[in-house]
């Protein structure tokens, strides 16, 4: 684009008014529910809780009861999947689904405790993870064998690439290179020994700490944490999304926060959200979906991320920021496209979100 002709539309909309509201919205069906996990799997979307499991095929705007066969007397917590199959990790061991959830079936045979806290698929392993440690299955869930980490209250598991991660109540973080035959502490600049959440985005590793810390990031696989500010609130951190260009952490009483550059910046949007107690997040279909504790599943379009400063509002801060990422640009906030090229198209997207803020 003639950058004379750039700042002559600049100069134009600038002189517009235009204001609009980014908000939550209340997935049908889930009002009053307590929602602990969510995964999106293809058109589907999945949440999970003390009621059980819930699947939508609406891009999250609504939800029905989809627990035949699952857990019924304790909450669905966690849940992975692979090409074939999806499952539920629960306060009654592994179930696993042939249908997209529309029945499922008890898969925890090698479990020495039914309890557990987090579910992933690496590979062709499948690891769940409880107070009793880690289990692993090389074969779809059909059964299960100890894979460490043996009388230690394990809360969540992550992978980067063959190296496999949890965070622990208690120990803080612990990483595996050999699928659970051995662990190492990876705890270097962590306060905090309490680790509820963590997850990859690529090679970069978030943990959600203990009150009074917040959400810690690692960019050598785990080697070394470093705290992180740049407008997250201090608190305790029980969820994480991403996509190529989000990071999204979920917290607990303190609601949503984003960033466009890897954690360096965050914008908190909780204008809508009726509950700012969040256990887990996921993105699906154009849209940051959220599990909350006390009211069930909202959503928030991804679209209205496109604030690239830092203060919730999509405005003159995010042109100038805008413009200074202009031309060939590798993994860059402003490209919002993914093109690898800061251009007219983004500028476009730019402009048809200004004025949009969250809270």
């Amino acid at each position: 684009m003639n950058q004379n002709l750039l700042t002559a539309i600049i100069i134009c909309f600038l002189g517009l008014s235009h204001t609009a509201s980014a908000q939550w919205q209340q997935s049908t069906g889930t009002a009053g529910l307590n929602m602990q996990s969510l995964i999106s799997r293809g058109e589907t979307a999945f949440a999970g809780g003390a009621t059980g499991t819930y699947r939508s095929e609406n891009n999250s705007a609504s939800f029905t009861i989809s627990n035949s066969g699952n857990d019924s007397v304790g909450p669905t917590r966690g849940f992975a999947s692979d090409e074939t199959y999806i499952y539920t990790c629960t306060s009654q061991g592994v179930f696993r689904s042939a249908n997209n959830g529309a029945t499922w079936i008890s898969k925890s045979s090698g479990m020495t405790n039914l309890l557990t806290s987090g579910i992933i698929q690496v590979q062709s392993h499948l690891f769940v993870v409880g107070p009793s440690g880690v289990f692993r299955s090389d074969n779809n869930g059909d059964s299960w064998i100890a894979a460490g980490m043996a009388g230690i209250d394990v809360r969540c598991v992550t992978a980067v690439d063959a190296t496999v991660f949890v965070g622990t109540n208690g120990s803080g973080v612990y990483k595996s290179t050999n699928w659970g035959s051995t662990w190492v502490t990876v705890n270097t600049g962590l306060a905090s020994t309490n680790i509820r959440a963590i997850e990859a985005k690529g090679t970069t590793l978030f943990a959600g700490g203990q009150i009074g810390t917040g959400v810690y990031r690692s960019t050598n696989l785990g080697a070394s944490w470093s705290l992180l500010a740049g407008g997250l609130l201090s608190g305790s951190y029980r969820g994480f999304a991403h996509d190529d260009r989000l990071i999204v952490a979920g917290s607990f009483g303190g609601g949503v926060f984003y960033s466009v550059d890897n954690g360096e910046y965050w914008t908190r949007i909780n204008t809508g959200l009726t509950d700012l107690t969040i256990f887990d997040l996921e993105i699906h279909k154009g849209f940051i979906v959220a599990a909350t504790n006390t009211q069930g599943v909202f959503r928030f379009a991804i679209s209205n991320t496109y604030n690239l400063s830092g203060d919730a509002c999509i405005d003159g801060s995010d042109l100038g920021a805008f413009l200074s990422s202009w031309g060939s640009c590798t993994d860059c906030a402003a490209d919002f496209n993914g093109d690898n090229l800061v251009d007219g198209n983004d500028f476009t997207l730019l402009l048809s979100h200004w004025g949009i803020c969250g809270s």
